[in-house]
């Protein structure tokens, strides 16, 4: 799935919140991060969306794509971020 997103608030170290401009349907993607033990910090990651109209026969096949595609993003994230540390 591609989506083209725009920004709407962003607290550095603490939050970002992107809302998508192009895309099968509307969807917020907002980002909170909090200190957590040992000097790590915890992420998280909330999607929101309505689809309306002929993306909402799809749903929850998009719902089952999104969760995939988060996890294996977050993956990635993690080994990257876990590379750096060492």
């Amino acid at each position: 799935m591609a989506y083209t997103y725009e920004i709407v608030e962003f607290v550095p170290g603490r939050r970002l919140v992107m809302r998508t401009a192009e895309g099968p349907f509307p969807m917020e993607t907002s980002y909170t991060f909090k200190p957590a033990a040992n000097g790590s910090t915890r992420m998280t990651l909330r999607n929101r969306g309505t689809p309306a109209g002929f993306s909402r026969m799809f749903a929850p096949f998009m719902e089952a794509a999104m969760r995939r595609a988060n996890r294996k993003d977050l993956a990635a994230l993690k080994t990257r971020l876990e590379r750096q540390g060492s």
